[in-house]
């Protein structure tokens, strides 16, 4: 389906975008491999089974829906977003049947439909995201801008966070969550909403984050190495500690020697996590504190190029969507960084393009496919 409404004039896809994606996918794509490899052999007796699966059922599919997503009509989209939301709501709620989601580390997540599985709260991150950009962009292409009729906004976006905030939290997935509302928030606070609206939105955020650090002590320690990194180091500040000791060894080049890419020592079951949460750290090591930079300044680039896709856009549904990935796949990236460096609480965010998963790295292909179909009508 081509880009046909008047509203869009198809072009170039914005080149310099594209290369930005094509170096943090392969890179990261490269690390998986090599990160776990140790994990592989162990386990499998093969050291390329995590990475294979990373490939074949991660990138492959990934690229697929991006590049069909990139072709497709963006109105269409607009038409099916309630569809595609309705149906990951369904795929979450049949998350809580222990015969097809198995409680893994505490937490069902994961759908297995035969041979498949997949994790829905990951596809949300972009089905929510389509359905407020649709939803905020109808209200403001109607051009209300009555009292009555902000509240009435308000209300129902408090409904959509609350469901939201039910269904996740009770798998419990608190990380994906925090994601979700504040790629919500942005968008919402970018549709030219009430200053208050924001306001409350981030004091209730807050407070109930606060309450749900304090009835679940897991959250709790996962705060306080924060504040001493040297807390119970065989215990919860372990994860920490190994990030800080990995990216430390890493010094300005990577491991000292400049061992190079690949020759991690630190994934060798030192670091926990390695291949996900904390790969950030692994790139630290084998790369040091200018391949960190380097990382870093990729992902600057990317929101740099995708909010100004975004802001150039001809209409309101098209500018939320692109504001809404562009902060999605960018603050994600902030939060894995900032917890592995120990700014933020260690939550089990993944590090977009570089952590092993298939379904995130699914989603988040899916969303540069449609950057890149934005990017086009962009003049």
């Amino acid at each position: 389906m081509a880009l046909n409404n008047d509203n869009y004039k198809e072009g170039q896809v914005d080149y310099f975008l594209l290369g930005i994606l094509t170096l943090l996918i392969g890179w990261g794509i490269f690390m998986v491999f090599s990160v776990s490899f140790p994990f592989s052999l162990e386990r499998y007796g093969n050291g390329w089974h995590y990475g294979l699966h990373q490939l074949l059922c991660g990138f492959i599919p990934g690229l697929f829906a991006a590049f069909i997503l990139y072709k497709l009509d963006l109105n269409f989209l607009k038409k099916i977003s309630f569809f595609l939301l309705v149906l990951n709501f369904i795929c979450l709620f049949l998350v809580g049947f222990s015969a097809i989601s198995p409680e893994i580390q505490g937490a069902q997540r994961w759908l297995y439909l035969g041979p498949i599985s997949f994790q829905p709260s990951e596809l949300l991150k972009i089905t929510f995201l389509f359905y407020m950009a649709t939803w905020l962009s109808g209200k403001l292409e109607t051009k209300k801008s009555s009292k009555k009729n902000n509240l009435q906004i308000f209300g129902a976006f408090l409904i959509m966070i609350g469901l939201l905030a039910g269904i996740l939290l009770s798998q419990p997935d608190f990380s994906t969550f925090v994601i979700i509302f504040s790629t919500a928030f942005v968008i919402y606070f970018a549709s030219r909403t009430p200053w208050w609206h924001s306001v409350f939105l981030i004091i209730a955020g807050t407070g109930l984050a606060a309450i749900l650090i304090k009835v679940s002590p897991y959250r709790l320690n996962r705060i306080l190495p924060l504040f001493d990194p040297q807390i119970d180091p065989l215990g919860i500040g372990y994860q920490l500690k190994q990030s800080f000791i990995t990216i430390g060894s890493g010094k300005l080049w990577g491991i000292g020697e400049w061992l190079g890419l690949g020759l991690s020592r630190q994934k060798f079951g030192f670091l926990p996590h390695s291949m996900t949460d904390s790969i950030f750290a692994i790139i630290g090591e084998e790369t040091g504190f200018l391949g960190c930079a380097f990382l870093i300044l990729l992902f600057v680039l990317f929101a740099w190029r995708g909010i100004k896709i975004a802001l150039n856009s001809e209409t309101e549904f098209v500018k939320l969507l692109g504001i809404g990935i562009t902060f999605w796949l960018c603050f994600q990236a902030f939060a894995n960084i900032a917890g592995i460096i120990g700014i933020l609480p260690l939550a089990g965010i993944p590090l977009p393009f570089f952590s092993y998963g298939a379904s995130h790295l699914i989603a988040e292909m899916m969303g540069i496919g449609i950057l890149l179909n934005i990017s086009k009508s962009v003049k």
